[in-house]
């Protein structure tokens, strides 16, 4: 699939010549061929759409205006788009899912003027399958590699998207989060994500994992850029009950971008969520924040316990009554229809999906009772209270703060088939996962020569708040430096000399 993607990619862009052409066309193929020249290094992308350079067409045609308009956009490989191109969520189970229909939040992409380019690898099924498994890896897209050093992981489940966007592909990508699947890969990566309130943005006709904490998200070269897309892509969806008050909250969040919005605010810094070797990094990016007149806060303590156990039970359950209404719901002659059935696909093909890693969750989850147990219904109170009103709500009243932040996750840790995913800590995303709240990650540094990201986390419906803020100190911090596409982060000139004997 991958070899015939690449063959059509170099058709596609073999004429005319890019400079001679209109906006969306030249902005179309240019990213063709930066595709073509530079992916297959990474496996970002599992497929190009065929009909790209008509959607490009189209537009240089008609008279869209806007930030978006002929802009190139990939959308990760969970989340349905018309045309011939399968929705697989990375499984070779979903390999004919072609459901010729688009996502609501990618007809709002097409309705801005956006070029739907293809779609992005992505850990399999979001990450949900195993506890053990590689992030990024995916049975139909391979495994994608971080365009800082090419042995490291780009962190999931939006691999595929952080990746694209690091390495120049495209400016603008879409992930899915449910628990640090849009921050985590574009921290690791040295780009900017955005996880939105859930409700903000649809997720009708998204392979899903949890209604509770599921949502798309911008990923983006920029602060502003993740702005647009989201001014793009929120609203209101009749189908997504979640998404009743979409239409009320969105804005267009560009418009209102200032750089001098940090003066004056008093923001909370998580130390309880801190370390894993981001600390120098850290203080420089909090030394911005005061540069630019904000006010810090330390907070020193929080108490998680109650938030892991609860929302394992809640994804479980949720993962196989939302899997199950998926799959019945698509058009495509798929055969499996249910958990049990991906489970039993697995392991029929248990060569092409579990070579590397098993199913155990999938196993967990299909033992659940239903969303009218007891015990699920008990764990989504005890989960949501305790991140929410009684996690960030709490945190933000009690030290009369407007915003949260962190460092978003360790750097990036080495592709290891062998132990699956090595991760040296985290921050405090899952509160605003299991909350449903926002958060915004934005690149504040390297550790040794790998990126790390500043998080920015708020209350219900704060994106506006979290992207100006996000934007400030980006614009204070400067420009960010870009992927060299090193083998290996030791060959860099910041270390390699550093592991010779020192004589």
């Amino acid at each position: 699939m991958r070899k015939l993607m690449l063959m059509t990619t170099v058709a596609l862009i073999a004429s005319p010549a890019v400079a001679q052409m209109r906006p969306a066309e030249a902005n179309v193929r240019g990213a063709m061929q930066r595709i073509a020249r530079i992916d297959p290094g990474l496996h970002s992308v599992i497929a190009v759409d065929p009909t790209a350079i008509d959607q490009a067409r189209r537009i240089d045609a008609g008279n869209l205006r806007g930030p978006l308009a002929g802009q190139p956009v990939l959308i990760k490989d969970n989340i349905e788009s018309m045309g011939p191109l399968p929705t697989t969520a990375g499984s070779l189970a979903l390999a004919n899912n072609v459901t010729n229909r688009d996502a609501p939040l990618v007809a709002r992409l097409r309705g801005a003027g956006a070029v739907i380019l293809g779609k992005t690898n992505l850990s399999e099924w979001a990450n949900i399958r195993s506890n053990s498994s590689i992030s990024g890896w995916s049975a139909v897209g391979g495994q994608t590699r971080n365009p800082w050093a090419l042995d490291r992981n780009t962190c999931g489940s939006s691999s595929g998207s952080g990746a694209a966007v690091a390495a120049g592909l495209v400016r603008l990508a879409i992930g899915t989060e449910t628990d640090g699947s849009v921050t985590c890969p574009a921290a690791i990566n040295g780009i900017v994500g955005l996880k939105p309130t859930v409700g903000l943005v649809s997720r009708t006709h998204i392979v899903p994992i949890s209604h509770s904490q599921d949502t798309a998200g911008p990923m983006t070269a920029s602060v502003r850029e993740a702005a647009e897309l989201l001014t793009a892509i929120a609203g209101t969806d009749p189908a997504d009950p979640a998404t009743a008050e979409a239409d009320k909250r969105r804005r267009d969040y560009a418009a209102g971008l200032d750089a001098g919005s940090l003066k004056g605010k008093r923001i909370g810094v998580m130390r309880f969520a801190s370390g894993f070797g981001t600390d120098a990094a850290f203080e420089t990016a909090l030394a911005i924040l005061r540069q630019q007149g904000a006010t810090l806060v330390d907070i020193k303590k929080f108490d998680e316990s109650a938030i892991g156990k609860n929302e394992t039970i809640v994804l479980r359950t949720e993962l196989k009554a939302d899997m199950a209404k998926y799959l019945k719901g698509s058009p495509a002659p798929l055969s499996s229809r249910s958990l049990a059935d991906l489970i039993a696909f697995n392991k029929a093909h248990l060569k092409q999906e579990m070579a590397l890693f098993g199913q155990e969750f999938f196993e967990a989850a299909e033992k659940t009772k239903g969303l009218d147990d007891p015990a699920y219904k008990k764990a989504r109170a005890v989960s949501f209270q305790a991140a929410g009103p009684n996690g960030i709500d709490k945190l933000l009243r009690d030290n009369r703060v407007v915003a949260l932040v962190g460092p978003t996750m360790p750097p990036a840790w080495k592709i290891d088939a062998v132990n699956g995913d090595q991760i040296s800590g985290g921050g405090a995303g899952g509160l605003a996962a299991v909350a449903g709240y926002p958060h915004l990650t934005v690149p504040m540094g390297l550790v040794k020569g790998l990126p790390v990201g500043l998080s920015f986390i708020g209350p219900k419906w704060s994106e506006a708040l979290l992207l100006n803020l996000g934007y400030a100190y980006e614009q204070a911090r400067g420009p960010f430096p870009t992927p060299k596409f090193y083998r290996s982060i030791e060959e860099s000139p910041e270390i390699a000399p550093y592991l010779q004997p020192q004589r």
